[in-house]
């Protein structure tokens, strides 16, 4: 059984102990339990979340045994810094089989040194502060998690549920990293290479009307999406929805509709071994041809590329 060590300290995110729920439901398949988990922090006791939730947490010791893992959550309070805080990380992270970090967590790891020289992620708005602080560090603004070497991190959020089972996949197989996203229903699983960036979120439609007709749309890629169908789902005549669609996204529902069908085959490309051919079929192109079209024109990379890069 591996003995996955969770760094927390006052201010911490709660929305990251979802990295927890992963292990938890990876014990539950056959075979399980794979996981123990415990909850560390610089002293024992109470440790209070952000949002005033809070967790029992025990002080961690040099005559711990070692932990297979090492994960450091996120804080939203100015991270405790002081030399024995980053005395005992360096040690607990040096002997571990790997380290993780999530989004703000990323700063005191890297104080310790074990960073240095490695490829790292953090939330896109700390990324040019990171690499101000750390210049040793090879910084990487736009992905959601990455790994080099026994070193992961992501940009925090929902990316540290992508990052735990991108773990659990490496540990126990992609059928069990599989069947635990589909138990926490986790719409998409994205692969490291994915950006922070969100199409969707990009478009920023000011009414709920145009809202619904994107959010169908993403969820419906494989249908026809024609202006008819997407007005239809807006409660709008064609020629309003057209009119209103562009005066709130700055495009045409065309033009949208293919960057959320690249967007999906791009994930999809950097995220599995999937044919061209399927992937066009999973995201609503009329072929590998049109889809690959529709790439670079979106990214400025054709599918091989995309997936060379993941």
């Amino acid at each position: 059984m591996r003995t996955i060590g969770i760094f927390v300290f006052p201010g911490f995110s709660t929305i990251d102990l979802a990295v927890m729920t992963v292990f938890e439901i990876a014990n539950r398949q056959p075979g399980g339990p794979y996981y123990r988990l415990e909850l560390l922090s610089d002293r024992d006791g109470i440790v209070a979340s952000g949002a005033g939730a809070m967790v029992h947490a025990r002080a961690w010791r040099e005559s711990d045994r070692t932990f297979d893992t090492i994960l450091l959550l996120s804080t939203h309070q100015p991270m405790p810094g002081d030399a024995d805080i980053v005395a005992s990380l360096r040690h607990a992270g040096a002997a571990a089989r790997r380290t993780g970090t999530v989004c703000s967590g990323m700063r005191l790891m890297a104080a310790t040194g074990l960073l240095d020289g490695r490829r790292v992620t953090t939330h896109w708005s700390r990324t040019g502060d990171l690499q101000a602080k750390f210049p040793k560090l090879k910084v990487q603004p736009d992905q959601i998690h990455v790994r080099d070497g026994n070193h992961w991190s992501c940009s925090g959020m929902t990316a540290s549920v992508d990052m735990a089972l991108a773990m659990v996949e490496e540990d126990l197989g992609p059928g069990i990293a599989l069947t635990v996203a589909r138990v926490m229903v986790v719409y998409h699983w994205r692969s490291g290479a994915h950006t922070q960036a969100s199409t969707l979120l990009d478009m920023a439609p000011k009414t709920s009307r145009i809202q619904a007709a994107l959010t169908y749309a993403r969820q419906n890629l494989r249908r026809p999406l024609t202006v008819d169908t997407l007005a239809e789902h807006a409660g709008l005549s064609r020629r309003h929805f057209t009119r209103l669609f562009r005066a709130e996204t700055g495009q045409s529902p065309a033009r949208a509709i293919e960057e959320l069908r690249a967007e999906a085959a791009r994930a999809l490309l950097e995220g599995g071994t999937l044919s061209l051919e399927a992937i066009a079929r999973e995201t609503g192109f009329n072929g590998a041809e049109q889809m690959r079209q529709a790439l670079f024109r979106v990214f400025g990379q054709t599918p091989q590329a995309l997936r060379r890069r993941a």
